[in-house]
């Protein structure tokens, strides 16, 4: 196959799969819940967060976070009574447990109150065409206020050679523009060029066997690759291609 055939038959599952049905099958449906910028963004942050495992647990743990933040993340995550949190013990979605969602709250308040909000943070580090060094930097930032060392592994680090895969996905659909109502395209500070492709077990095998990537394990090194290889498919928009690499392993079985 050419690159140009390549180019071709991936921009067509691109259009297969970048529909408004993809939405009811996807964690991204939780942030489409709300119109308020703050409320999307916590919205879509937390539900990135625990977007590993089961598709089904995924969405139904993800409604659970919402109906525990009273279908206001924003508000309860500014104006929240430390009684208030306590009811958040409970949650588990896997290894992210109540401990780490109350963190991940006074994590998301830090960042409202002291920086000015997620869009801010990420954008101050962001290079030309990559937001690697912004999700270093976030985390960083993101738990300067007090934790348990446990809860720092629900944020991956690239510059520590992770693929850093839920909040690559997160960032897309900030960034991605909403014209197939897909994406929620939230932050104008912020390009599709800068975005990396989240890179995961599906989207890494169909990858390989389509020669974007040869790379065998889905770390740093990989995205790096696979980020090359979708950008000379698309400079502007690479991102676009998680469509297609997902759709081809997850609903073709590619």
């Amino acid at each position: 196959m050419t690159q140009q055939d390549l180019k071709e038959f991936l921009d067509s599952k691109v259009e297969q799969y970048n529909t408004p049905q993809f939405i009811d099958s996807d964690p991204i449906q939780i942030p489409h819940l709300f119109t308020k910028k703050e409320d999307i963004e916590i919205a879509g942050f937390l539900s990135a967060t625990i977007s590993w495992g089961n598709r089904k647990s995924i969405i139904n743990n993800c409604h659970k976070m919402m109906d525990l933040l009273e279908q206001s993340p924003f508000d309860f995550v500014m104006n929240h009574q430390e009684s208030d949190l306590e009811k958040l013990e409970t949650f588990v979605h896997r290894t992210f447990n109540g401990t780490d969602f109350i963190t991940f709250i006074k994590g998301l308040q830090h960042i409202y109150t002291n920086h000015n909000g997620l869009e801010a943070v990420f954008a101050k580090h962001a290079t030309s065409n990559s937001l690697q060094q912004s999700i270093h930097q976030f985390k960083h930032t993101f738990f300067e206020i007090e934790h348990l060392p446990r809860t720092q592994k629900h944020i991956s680090d690239p510059l520590k050679n992770s693929a850093a895969k839920r909040i690559n996905m997160f960032l897309r659909w900030m960034v991605r523009p909403n014209t197939t109502k897909v994406d929620l395209g939230l932050w104008d500070s912020l390009s599709p060029a800068q975005l990396s492709c989240p890179l995961d077990v599906h989207s890494g095998n169909v990858a390989r066997k389509l020669g974007l990537l040869d790379r065998k394990q889905n770390d740093g090194k990989a995205l790096t690759q696979l980020d090359n290889s979708l950008r000379q498919l698309d400079v502007n928009d690479p991102v676009k291609y998680d469509f297609a690499l997902f759709g081809l392993g997850v609903f073709e079985k590619f």
